[in-house]
């Protein structure tokens, strides 16, 4: 689908465009470094339990579902996306404030539910502006996306130091801070306007695409890789507490976290000598398989007396069961559907990663609560219905398209 020419203004560089877009992902990242594994432990402190923890953890995964995609196709008719990134970055602080309120689980509840409107599209709303600085003036998209991750692991750690001296009542304070230095970053966003729309051509093969979504290998895989990802929400809503319940401090639990994060920048870095030239099937079947492994092996560290280095060990898995899995659904999407198309089969990704992660979460409450780190073995059974689809895929053939 071609696009109209740039105009002369479209083509001035703003100045520092790569390090003030470094900038925006690092800020951005902060509080999701915090919020993830540190709002559980909060939320456990003032009295709540694991079935509310859950609903408040989990409801918002919904509801992001929907909103996320109405706010970044706004962002994309707005005169300049830096204004959208102003409006979600003081949304998301002044709702934060909420959780200065009484404690009780409705409030926390609405807060969180609105925080997730505000909070979430920050990655895409900023992917969509670093991406045209990739088009027009050939930035490298990897060097200013990579400053998000090292923001969000720096976030994990030191959110954990903090916790040590100031306790788990510092968690709101560490949040709405995070969210002041996003608004920071975002008030020097470079201004590129709107982006070029799409030229009005006919689209004949609209209908060979939208069956494609639906091909039944497609299909297959793509909700395997949305099993894998919702088998991670007994991970991110109880881990902490229950590495808290056996007696970790805060710092180490902070590191565990950051070794995660830590062990998918290296899948990201080691990917193509390693599975560079692998087929999506196989590349999906080794992320479910090294899921149930990880999900197993949880339960087992203490009985085996494996100590904290069982739990690190786990978490490096990180990089099969997160890392490989992304890597493989773009890929997976890049093989099978048509270039102009590529926008539509990301959302439906997207929804069925959400949809699973929230599904998950919600159960997850009631599992925590009777089987406490033994629920991780439930876990393991969902990403063992993945690997069973990716396996029963292969019973059709690869239909390529025109990805690229």
């Amino acid at each position: 689908m071609s696009l109209p020419p740039l105009t002369a203004e479209q083509m001035v560089r703003p100045r520092a465009f790569e390090l003030r877009m470094s900038f925006i992902y690092a800020a951005g990242f902060l509080s999701g470094g915090i919020h993830l594994p540190y709002l559980p432990l909060w939320l456990e402190a003032n009295g709540l339990g694991p079935e509310q923890i859950a609903v408040i953890l989990g409801a918002p995964i919904f509801l992001r579902g929907f909103t996320t995609s109405l706010i970044t196709a706004f962002a994309d008719r707005a005169r300049d996306r830096a204004n959208v990134m102003i409006v979600l970055a003081g949304g998301s602080l002044i709702v934060s404030l909420g959780y200065f309120l009484d404690h009780s689980y409705l409030t926390v509840l609405i807060v969180s539910l609105l925080l997730a409107i505000f909070m979430t599209p920050h990655a895409t709303v900023t992917d969509s502006l670093a991406l045209s600085g990739v088009r027009r003036f050939r930035s490298n998209y990897t060097s200013m996306r990579i400053w998000g991750s090292i923001a969000y692991f720096c976030a994990n750690f030191v959110g954990g130091l903090i916790l040590a001296v100031a306790g788990v009542g510092s968690v709101p304070i560490m949040i709405s801070l995070t969210f002041v230095a996003w608004l920071a970053a975002t008030l020097f966003a470079p201004r590129l306007g709107p982006p070029r729309k799409a030229m009005p051509v006919p689209d004949v093969s609209l209908q060979k695409v939208d069956d494609a979504l639906f091909e039944p290998r497609l299909l297959l895989l793509v909700i395997a890789a949305g099993l894998i990802v919702g088998s991670h929400g007994f991970l991110y809503a109880f881990s902490s507490i229950y590495w808290r319940s056996i007696g970790l401090s805060s710092p180490m639990i902070g590191a565990l976290w950051t070794s995660a994060v830590v062990a998918e920048v290296g899948m990201f870095l080691a990917f193509n000598r390693v599975f560079g030239r692998r087929s999506v099937g196989m590349m999906l079947a080794v992320s479910a398989a090294m899921s149930i492994v990880r999900w197993c092996l949880y339960p087992l560290v203490l009985p085996l007396g494996l100590g904290t280095v069982g739990f690190f060990l786990a978490q490096s898995l990180h990089a099969f069961t997160v890392g490989l899995m992304l890597i493989s659904l773009q890929k997976l999407i890049a093989e099978s559907i048509a270039e102009e198309k590529t926008g539509r089969a990301q959302a439906v990704a997207y929804f069925a990663n959400g949809m699973a992660m929230a599904a998950v979460t919600l159960i997850s409450g009631p599992l925590y609560q009777r089987f406490e780190q033994n629920g991780f073995y439930v876990m393991a059974g969902v990403s063992a219905i993945a690997l069973g689809m990716v396996l029963y895929s292969r019973r059709y053939p690869h239909k390529a398209g025109k990805g690229g």
